[in-house]
This record gives C-alpha cells, structure tokens and sequence, in this order.
C-alpha cells in the first residue's frame, strides 16, 4: 500500500533523540526553548511548543479569552478539532462557507456571519495553500474581533511574502506524523502579540505562575508557585523537541520536494473534464500538505475504492463540521453551506509525502486516469 502520509525520518533525527534520551533532561529541559526559538525563526513570530495541534487550538482560544456565548466563526471544511476546542470554552460556533477553488473559508461569508457576540475568525489553510489573510484582517479590523489562523497544515507556507505564522492575531500548528515536520505528536502556538502568547503559554502549562513579581500569596519561600486561573499539561518534552529541531534543519528541503510532488501531480492531471485539481493563488508559496483532487460525487466512492484496492492509501478530507452529529443535535443541517458539502462530496486526498517517488505518482495517476476515463 502506497501510504496517504508518510514521516521522514533520518539518521541525523534518531541520533538527535537517542543524545536527548542520555542527558539530562526528558522534559521541562533546555531543548524546549531551543526548538520554540528555531520553530521562531521559520515562522517569523515568538513560538510556544505544545504537546498536540488541538492543544495549540485550545491554547490560542484561551489566550483571546473565549467565554460561554462567545461566537467563532470556522469554516466547515476542517478537522473538528477546530470547532471542538473553543466549544469546550463555551463558544457558539458560527460557520461560514469556503471558495469554491480553495477550499479555504470566504471573506464575504464571514463578514455575512459577524454579530456583535463574535469574539473571533479562524482561517483554515486547507492542504497547506494559506486563506485570504489579507481580506480577513481587513474584516477582523473592522469589526474589532480576533484572528486566528489555524495552520496544521501550512508550516513553511508564505502568503505575499511573509511566513504563516507571523500574519494572524495567534496561528496555531500541528506536528503529527504526517504533518509538514514532525515530532511525533506536536503542535505550536505562535503570535507576534506578547500578551496573547504569554496567556497562551501559561494555560500549556497549567496556569502556573513562578514570578516573584506576580505573586499574589507573599511570604512563602524558593519553592512557591501558585495559580490564577486554571490551565492544562500541554507541553511538549525534550526528546520530542529533538526531533522536531532535526526535522526543521530539513524544512525548505521538504518543501521543496512537496512542491515538486505537486507539479508532478499536476503535469499527468491537467486538462481531464472529469477532474479537478488544486489550484495555486499568485503571491502564496505553499508547503502543501494534501494534494486533494476532485471527481464527480456520484463517482467518488467508486474511484476511491478502486485506488484503495490498487494499493494507493488515499483519504477523504474532511466531512463539514456541521454535519457531525455533535452539531446537527443542534440544528444544523445538510445543503446548509452547499459549497463545502459539494467540495467534501467530490474530493479525495492523494497521497502526498516526501518519501513517495516518480514511479509511485506515475502509477497513482495512470491508475485514477483509468477510474475515471469512462465517466
């Protein structure tokens, strides 16, 4: 089976972790900050380490101070963790449809979706292409709301320029196995604010207060620590750090063979009316992530069916939001936001890693030609 996403892990990566496995430190130690201060440098933003992305979401939700009847606003087309963490700090989730071409949530839809109870957007950088930052600033300025850019897919991605990671108000990242590094699980909080991060990073790592300064209970010796409001463990340990710092040295490589997979991709795909293929805006570099075609609905558990049974591990990404049971308890439901379900009901995710070879997209895509061609 060709795998859908694959780690890439080298020689450079276990030596890494086995040096953090004999020092000193497992966790809490100095390879923390060292990883947050190169994960810095490829974003363009101070960077807190967390211990999954769904963390880093919660973090970021918590550092803009959501509240119970609060109201986010997401696109359907995303991991419902997305939706899941700023729920579970009391928000009302309010979606908003996505461009056709992108996948990516729609500026007009989200302005058409502003209350004065929304506290944030979140833009999604579906497959690792970035969202219309630039036009969600726009709204988000207007109307005095957060944000946030949800970016699990798009470590290393630009948008006019800039690294993902320095645009939004608090832009969170994942390092799962098959995400665009890796540290085995992972995630990363970023902000070029250094209120929301310090919040951010307080709630990672329970809330605990350690500065003399704000100490609230005086008196107490070396050893006192105490905590103002509630946080979590998120943190991420020294030996996954260091991988992660091993796997950023081979970052513009990655993406470099990403993109390479892309156009590859795209040079045996192009110009077949019974398929679509990812689009590229002008001015954004992506680290692509998915490489997500689409095919005619009525067909496309027939295709997909028939690429699993050829050996090529393909994924559909994702079912809306809004049609998980947790939300049509709450009334949601189909044909709601028509240009999301369309996406989700044509679209499948081929395989995308930086292990696969020519031959392997060769015979990915002759394979889907073939499924395909009497359509």
């Amino acid at each position: 089976m060709i795998p859908y996403g694959k780690q890439s892990i080298s020689e450079e990566d276990i030596a890494a972790v086995t040096e953090a496995l004999r020092g000193d430190f497992l966790t809490t130690g100095p390879l923390v900050e060292l990883f947050e201060n190169e994960i810095s440098k490829v974003v363009g933003a101070p960077t807190i380490s967390v211990s999954s992305g769904t963390a880093a979401l919660h973090c970021a939700y918590a550092a803009i101070g959501i509240e119970p009847g609060d109201e986010v606003i997401t696109p359907p087309l995303t991991f419902i963790a997305t939706q899941a963490t700023a729920a579970l700090l009391g928000a009302k989730i309010v979606f908003a449809d996505i461009q056709e071409d992108t996948g990516n949530i729609d500026p007009k839809a989200v302005e058409a979706a502003i209350t004065p109870k929304t506290k944030a957007i979140v833009a999604v950088d579906y497959a690792g292409h970035p969202a219309d930052i630039d036009e969600l600033r726009l709204i988000a300025d207007k109307y005095s709301v957060y944000l946030i850019e949800d970016a699990s897919h798009s470590l290393g991605s630009t948008y006019n320029g800039r690294p993902v990671g320095s645009l939004a108000d608090i832009t969170t990242f994942s390092f799962f196995p098959t995400k665009n590094i890796t540290t085995g699980e992972g995630g990363a909080v970023s902000s070029p604010d250094p209120e929301l991060l310090a919040k951010a990073k307080s709630f990672s790592r329970q809330g605990l207060v350690r500065d003399p300064n704000k100490f609230r209970i005086q008196g107490e010796g070396p050893w006192h620590q105490e905590v103002h409001e509630f946080g979590l463990n998120y943190r991420l340990s020294d030996v996954l750090c260091a991988l992660g710092i091993s796997q950023l040295g081979r970052i513009s490589q990655f993406k470099e063979i990403r993109m390479n997979i892309f156009n590859t991709y795209g040079s045996l795909l192009s110009n077949n009316d019974n398929l679509r293929i990812p689009i590229m805006k002008r001015s954004i570099e992506p680290m692509w992530h998915l490489y997500p075609i689409r095919v005619k609905a009525d067909s496309r558990k027939r295709v997909f069916e028939g690429l699993r049974t050829s050996g090529i591990g393909v994924q559909v990404n994702y079912l809306p939001a809004h049609l998980h049971p947790i939300f049509t308890k709450y009334g949601h439901v189909l044909g709601e936001f028509p240009t999301s379900e369309s996406f989700y009901s044509q679209e499948i995710s081929l395989p995308m890693h930086v292990k696969i070879c020519k031959k392997e997209i060769d015979y990915i895509s002759e394979t889907l030609l073939n499924l395909i061609s009497n359509e």
